[in-house]
């Protein structure tokens, strides 16, 4: 297979590419060249915020993947570009599309918002339909859910790992038993390239089932993993919300239980299991972040487009010391 990835130096294009690699097939990245390339993948440098296409005049691939997550057209400007000179086209897109708030256990049938330039869910859509609208039934449309793994540049599971590492009490968000739904970026690559190898099309939700783990398995794996003595200290959602934290920004990955909240964690993936999606336990997403952080001295990278997460110091002080153990 020849593979083209639209990005593919950073975390989710990046493990696509790396997967692709390993499967043997040829890789092309077109990217601006501010990252490395994956050893062993030809490069060809652009830059689509400006329209810089050029390096994609000349070439045939049996697939191209597409990370981009912001204006649409940039998907439109691409696809033009590359014609009929690809056979199918993967675009990463989010579950961020369907209109909120979806209800939970929604499949892929929920109603979605208009796309278009806009917040994150309508870029997105905007790409789906940018995607569609060039290739039909050639176009496979990944609703990724949470995204998880080694290459992180969010932030999300690199802050839960380097504030357990520091050690102490640790504010934990309840309840301990609340099902949590994320996609490993590896398994993400992995079911993505194969469904293209099956000529698959049309929009799949990509997340772990529900229940796949729990907020208390994860944050004590986080503990297990880092070697740390953190002590967590559960506070009832009720608790988080009276001392205005917001819930998925400051508290990485958490959202409280109720109607608002509950399709990011407990919506259908029927569809793409049965198209074969495998999950790796959570605490090999875990174990395998943290070494990869370890590699950085916990300098994990940050996307420039996205703000950071995570809670300060002393309003987690705060709200630890006005618990009931």
């Amino acid at each position: 297979m020849k593979l083209l990835v639209l990005g593919g130096t950073e975390f989710v294009g990046r493990a696509v590419a790396q997967d692709a690699l390993r499967r043997g097939w040829e890789v092309t990245v077109f990217h601006r060249g501010v990252h490395p390339a994956p050893p062993g993948a030809r490069v060809l440098t652009g830059d689509r915020e400006t329209g810089d296409l050029k390096a994609l005049a000349e070439g045939t691939w049996d697939a191209v993947v597409d990370t981009w997550a912001r204006a649409p057209r940039a998907v439109e400007d691409a696809a033009a570009a590359l014609g009929k000179r690809v056979g199918r086209y993967a675009y990463i897109s989010s579950r961020s599309v369907y209109a909120y708030p979806a209800p939970a256990e929604a499949d892929e049938s929920a109603p979605v918002v208009e796309g278009g330039d806009g917040d994150y869910a309508a870029v997105k859509r905007g790409g789906e339909l940018a995607a569609q609208a060039a290739y039909g039934d050639a176009a496979l449309l990944v609703r990724a859910g949470l995204i998880l793994g080694p290459d992180e540049n969010i932030g999300r599971l690199p802050w839960w790992l380097n504030r357990i590492a520091r050690g102490g009490d640790v504010l934990a968000p309840g309840p301990a038993d609340l099902g949590i739904q994320y996609m490993d970026v590896r398994d993400l690559a992995a079911w993505t390239l194969t469904a293209l190898e099956e000529g698959r099309s049309g929009p799949y939700n990509l997340v772990s089932p529900p229940g796949h783990t729990t907020m208390g398995e994860f944050l004590r794996t986080c503990v297990e993993v880092t070697g740390s003595d953190a002590r967590l200290r559960w506070a009832a959602p009720e608790v988080i919300a009276a001392a205005g934290i917001e819930p998925w920004t400051q508290l990485p990955v958490w959202l409280p239980p109720g109607e608002e909240y509950d399709f990011l964690h407990r919506g259908d993936v029927g569809k793409a299991l049965a198209a074969g999606l495998r999950c790796r336990p959570v605490a090999d997403t875990i174990r395998d972040t943290w070494h990869w952080l370890r590699t950085l001295d916990g300098a994990a990278p940050q996307r420039p487009d996205r703000p950071g997460v995570g809670l300060d110091p002393e309003v987690e002080a705060q709200v630890l010391a006005g618990l009931d153990d």
